[in-house]
């Protein structure tokens, strides 16, 4: 009833000061002005300014990165061309007193079959080729309908008439060359690739001169500068661009080359016009400030509204101005949110318990004051509710189911019964559910700091779509999302600063604080290891034993880790009175020959751990492991002993109750795992050279006898897990007990 009553009153303040003459509503007689006024409508107003920023001019500016990108690209294209012409071969390959440069452009470009037929011709006439003109027609007549073949035909007539001695061989061997060359360039035309795309060279470009392939190189990198100094505009048509670069290129260069160059430039180009974000910026805030404020004017005596008439917004300021527009409480509107609450707040607790059996009346207290904290926040005109802290401190003590059922039943009623907008509300409801999805499972506050900086990131972004979506893009809108993003992350470092004292306060052990429990530099470690080196190493085996078994049973592993280390603090009260720490020496209960006064000792190490766990202040869940892992059980050696002396003295009166610990047994599954582990070690430790099979038995006659003597029978330990148990603590002594080969001496 308490979370209730305080849950509504707290988060139903949008109930507490409700106008009865609301907008929409029926007026039920007519209002006068009592005096002049003139209110403005900040609404109206908002609207104007953001269209006025809507209406504002897109700047745009030249983007350098663009210019030398594409002036790069080009020179990559350039590249290839280079490549390709360089396999061709240069022009010429032969001199050109005796063959022109068209003549041997054609030689090389002849086919297989033209060039055979021309070469066998030549072959056969060349050392007879001054005796016998006949030949020569007839090699002429050979090609004679191909005026390109004619072309070539009467080149090497005329260059065996001036040179009839000539070496034939070498000049076939020369045109093979160059004709082989070309081919292979061709072939490389088809398959040309560039890094945006496939690119094929016009094959002209094999018979350029090399002057005017520089020519088209310096033209091209002039055209680009100059179109990209003019501006290239996203979005714009390929058909306009093309016209562009053909205005460009016609009289720039020779005809023959500028479909190559008008392909260059098409592939290379690209826009290079973008917004000019400052501008803008600059241009809407300008242009937004010089609107005037919206106003509402009325006279003194004039009607605000006749009765009967429904309220509109500019009426409804005037109400307001004036003080007329009725507000009170909204009694029935509360008493329906206080209901809904009661049945929110029930459900909500019933699902805890079902996710949380462990759940305490303290951990109720906790999540009220946290549910409590939001409110309160957005009284005091916090613009950003702290659900990102809860998300991150509930699902911390309690884990991610918690947490989100917690963050999202709070996050929903938010709305609900407050004045809250979307922009405000949403981005910290989604920071909020992010941080209780993801905080249970982080293992150190550097973890839950990089949270803290996504869950802001999230914000902020989620702030800024809202905003496009409602207003469009701005200078304010920016400086809000980071406000936003930034408000987040002090919610996060607010989570994590919190948390200690919230541990301490409430007794909580979440996984961070067991892990931090558990460095061995923490003072009650350091001293157990100095003071009592044997009970450290025992307490050190014991834990890797209860943490195999933890882990395959699906129990906390990390409280399992930190209570078996605190288990057995309490022997430093005594060290020597325990064998592990005699190390070999005079064993102190001989000396003390007296069982009551030996049991008495033993039994005090549960007592004084218990001290030394509250006063370091340990949490109850870690302290817990101290008397429960010895349980009831008794101090079977002494009490023996005391038997023998009763029976030797009858003065001596033996009691049960001296001879067995105070208890409680185990109440959970991790204190039996740890009862089970550190009755196993010692008896474990003591095996020598024996087989898995001696040590398996061992085990099992342990583990039998806790079961068999009750110890467990609270812990919700079942036979299965006992069968599992065992077999997990055999894997790990044989782990640690393995054979290591003999060294010579």
């Amino acid at each position: 009833m308490i979370a209730v009553a305080s849950l509504t009153i707290a988060l139903g303040q949008r109930f507490y000061s409700q106008p009865q003459l609301a907008i929409g509503k029926t007026a039920p007689q007519t209002i006068i002005a009592p005096t002049d006024a003139s209110v403005e409508d900040t609404e109206a107003t908002e609207a104007k300014q953001q269209q006025a920023r809507k209406d504002v001019n897109r700047f745009v500016m030249i983007d350098p990165q663009v210019q030398a990108a594409t002036q790069q690209k080009l020179q990559r294209m350039f590249d290839q061309g280079n490549r390709i012409r360089k396999l061709a071969g240069g022009l010429p390959y032969l001199k050109t007193s005796d063959f022109t440069i068209a003549t041997q452009q054609s030689l090389r470009k002849l086919s297989d079959a033209e060039w055979q037929t021309i070469q066998t011709d030549i072959l056969k006439q060349s050392k007879a080729i001054g005796k016998n003109s006949q030949r020569i027609k007839r090699l002429q007549l050979t090609a004679g309908k191909n005026p390109v073949q004619q072309k070539v035909i009467q080149a090497i007539q005329a260059y065996l008439r001036r040179q009839p001695s000539a070496d034939f061989s070498s000049f076939l061997r020369t045109v093979q060359e160059s004709r082989q060359a070309y081919q292979t360039a061709s072939s490389a035309l088809q398959d040309a690739t560039f890094v945006d795309s496939k690119f094929q060279f016009d094959p002209a470009l094999l018979d350029w001169s090399d002057a005017s392939w520089k020519q088209v190189q310096a033209t091209l990198s002039k055209i680009v500068d100059r179109m990209l100094a003019q501006g290239i505009s996203p979005g714009l048509p390929e058909a306009s661009l093309s016209q562009a670069i053909n205005l460009q290129v016609q009289g720039s260069l020779p005809a023959n080359t500028q479909t190559t160059a008008k392909n260059l430039l098409q592939l290379a180009l690209q826009p290079n016009l973008v917004p000019d974000v400052t501008r803008i910026q600059e241009a809407a805030e300008k242009s937004a400030n010089e609107v005037p404020p919206q106003m509402i004017t009325i006279r003194k005596d004039a009607v605000i509204l006749y009765g009967g008439e429904k309220i509109e917004r500019s009426q409804f300021l005037l109400l307001e101005h004036f003080g007329l527009s009725e507000r009170r409480t909204n009694w029935i509107g509360l008493l329906i949110f206080g209901v809904g609450m009661a049945v929110v707040v029930i459900s909500i607790s019933r699902l805890l318990l079902a996710l949380n059996p462990q759940w305490r009346r303290r951990d109720d207290v906790l999540v009220l004051l946290l549910a409590l904290s939001t409110p309160l926040l957005i009284m005091l005109k916090i613009p950003v509710p702290n659900l990102s802290m809860i998300g991150i401190l509930t699902s911390t003590f309690y884990g991610s189911p918690v947490a989100i059922l917690i963050t999202a039943g709070l996050g929903g009623l938010l709305p609900v019964g407050m004045v809250l907008g979307l922009k405000q509300w949403l981005p910290s409801l989604l920071g909020g559910l992010l941080a209780a999805m993801v905080a249970g499972r982080l293992r150190s506050r550097e973890e839950q700091a990089l949270l803290g900086l996504l869950i802001g990131l999230l914000q902020g972004i989620t702030y800024g779509l809202i905003g496009l979506l409602t207003g469009g893009v701005s200078y304010t809108l920016v400086t809000e999302m980071g406000v936003q993003a930034l408000l987040g992350v002090i919610w996060s470092v607010a989570a994590i600063g919190l948390s200690p004292y919230l541990e301490q306060f409430f007794d909580l052990a979440p996984t961070i604080r067991l892990l931090e429990l558990a460095n061995p530099n923490r003072p009650l470690l350091k001293r157990l290891a100095a003071e009592a080196p044997g009970t450290f190493q025992h307490t050190i085996f014991v834990a890797n034993l209860a943490e195999a078994a933890a882990r395959e049973l699906g129990c906390n592993v990390e409280l399992v880790r930190t209570g078996t280390l605190y288990h057995d603090i309490g022997k430093m009260h005594d060290p020597m009175g325990f064998i592990e720490n005699q190390m070999g020496g005079v064993n102190k209960h001989d000396l003390i020959d007296d069982p009551w006064e030996s049991a008495k000792i033993i039994k005090k190490h549960v007592t004084e751990g218990i001290v030394m766990a509250k006063k370091a202040r340990l949490p109850k869940a870690v302290r817990a492991f101290i008397p429960e892992h010895q349980g009831t059980m008794a101090i079977a050696y002494f009490h023996y002993r005391a038997q023998q002396r009763a029976q030797q003295d009858a003065s001596k009166v033996v009691k049960d109750i001296d001879f067995c610990y105070d208890g409680p047994a185990p109440q959970s599954r991790e204190t039996g795992i740890v009862m089970l582990a550190d009755s196993c070690e010692a008896a474990l430790r003591s095996l020598k050279d024996a087989t898995p099979e001696v040590a398996n038995n061992m085990i099992q006659k342990i583990l039998r006898a806790r079961w068999q003597d009750g110890q467990l029978a609270n812990s919700n330990l079942s036979r299965e897990d006992l069968s599992q148990i065992g077999k997990t603590f055999l894997q790990v002594w044989q782990q640690s007990n393995h054979q290591r080969i003999s060294y010579p001496k």
